[in-house]
């Protein structure tokens, strides 16, 4: 039998660390699903041509990101006609998955509804609606607001799964205080709810949530200090838009002394692992 594929996006690789880090972080995530038993597939578009298994040479031309754009889903059409290479968003890795028959993808944080007044509303939450892949991830971004985030996934109709949890993390911490709708001590149980629930005939996603390992975990108080500051800072520059999300990020990677970025990567490799376990679940 063929080890069973996990999805892995490359915004993250492209748009979210700094090279060499970047580089080195995109091959350990192939190697932790590798060492599970599972194949990674790294998500991208080469030439306006979407990839389900970039080459390391691939990876690594992502990595230093020159002529790399990021591609949400409204941009696919662009990308494809210009002959583009392209890092694909957690809703975008989704639809090259699902295109090339992968159940599993993995990711670090999910997007989400935007704090403040202004409707501003990730294509991850749509995306999840319409594309039924199963999405592990550390709960949304921290930066964004995560009751209203919460909601929409609800009135969405996705699943929330909780893998070894009761409550939905919030990235840098382990707890929000926002209940998941099922809670998962296994891949086995986890495999068992979305064959259900595709055998239901349903054609949503499921979003499984895993806690940043407790080591890792920033103190609460200190990551909203830090995300506080952060949306300050692009208010007060206007930063909007694509470039609003890497912004944040980064000010808080250097308000905690890099402390959010230990975290960042400590639940990007929990969440491979987790994430080929359940591939393998799914494949018993």
């Amino acid at each position: 039998m063929n080890p069973p594929l996990v999805a892995l996006e490359s915004t993250v690789i492209a748009h979210g660390l700094p090279y060499p880090q970047n580089y080195e972080t995109a091959l350990r995530l192939e190697s932790i699903i590798r060492e599970q038993g599972a194949d990674p597939r790294t998500c991208g578009f080469i030439g306006g041509e979407p990839v389900a298994g970039l080459s390391a040479g691939q990876i690594e031309h992502f990595a230093r990101g020159e002529g790399v754009v990021k591609a949400s889903l409204r941009d696919l059409g662009i990308v494809a006609a210009r002959g583009w290479d392209a890092a694909t968003t957690v809703a975008t890795t989704m639809w090259v998955a699902h295109r090339a028959g992968i159940e599993v993808f993995v990711t670090g944080g999910l997007g989400g509804v935007h704090r403040g007044d202004d409707f501003d509303e990730s294509a991850d939450l749509t995306a999840l609606a319409t594309i039924p892949v199963l999405v592990i991830c550390a709960g949304a971004k921290a930066i964004l607001d995560l009751p209203r985030t919460r909601e929409r996934l609800e009135t969405l109709g996705v699943p929330v799964i909780g893998y070894g949890c009761d409550e939905v993390p919030a990235f840098y911490t382990r707890s929000s205080g926002l209940p998941v709708d099922a809670r998962c001590d296994s891949p086995a149980e986890v495999a068992a709810i979305w064959q259900a629930h595709r055998a239901l005939g349903l054609r949503t996603g499921m979003l499984v949530t895993v806690p940043v390992p407790p080591a890792a975990e920033l103190d609460p108080t200190v990551a909203d200090e830090a995300i506080t500051e952060a949306l300050a800072a692009a208010s007060a520059q206007q930063v909007r838009g694509k470039t609003l999300t890497p912004f944040l990020l980064d000010h808080i990677a250097r308000s905690t002394g890099a402390a959010s970025l230990r975290a960042n990567l400590a639940l990007l490799e929990n969440n491979a692992r987790v994430g080929a376990q359940i591939a393998l679940g799914l494949a018993r």
